[in-house]
């Protein structure tokens, strides 16, 4: 699909099928996610994929209760890895770059996962010590964003956007 079609045709989706998401599409997923540029090169987060409905359960409970969550076969959980950053770039590494580098890379999948034919939901709003309990993490590991992803049982159209004289300025 081109670029800019790709762009004006993802929405975000909140109900999903009952598909399975295909292997091979979750690995090309993850490549995309892998691709994704980074402060140095470093790759400052990591992910976990959720199939198990229980964890995905856990994630929506932890998601304030937004069960479409739990609803996507897969929700990938982006972990930013903030000492992997600081190592090379101190503090800002550690408090800006590696988050940087997890929310680029969920970018990248939710993009590649409309680009296969899937749909996906970028989700923010979560409480990070239930989404480290429920995958597991270290307490190091900070949760950024979740992405369930699955095939979509909705068409939900474009949301209103700033203009451009608005949103970017020329100096």
């Amino acid at each position: 699909m081109e670029f800019t079609t790709l762009i004006e045709e993802r929405h975000s989706v909140r109900v999903y099928g009952d598909a399975p998401v295909e292997s091979e599409k979750l690995e090309k997923i993850l490549h995309a996610a892998n691709r994704a540029p980074s402060a140095g090169d470093l790759q400052a987060y990591s992910i976990v994929v959720a199939r198990a409905p229980a964890i995905r359960e856990a994630l929506a409970k932890a998601a304030v209760d937004q069960q479409f969550v739990a609803q996507a076969p897969v929700v990938l959980v982006f972990l930013a890895e903030p000492q992997r950053s600081a190592a090379q770039y101190g503090h800002r590494g550690e408090t800006l770059y590696a988050i940087q580098d997890a929310t680029i890379a969920c970018a990248y999948a939710q993009l590649a996962a409309h680009d296969l034919g899937l749909a996906a939901c970028w989700v923010g709003a979560f409480r990070r010590r239930d989404v480290q309990e429920a995958i597991g993490a270290r307490d190091d590991q900070m949760p950024v964003s979740l992405l369930p992803i699955g095939h979509a049982a909705e068409n939900p159209q474009a949301t209103p956007r700033r203009s451009l004289a608005e949103l970017a300025r020329e100096l």
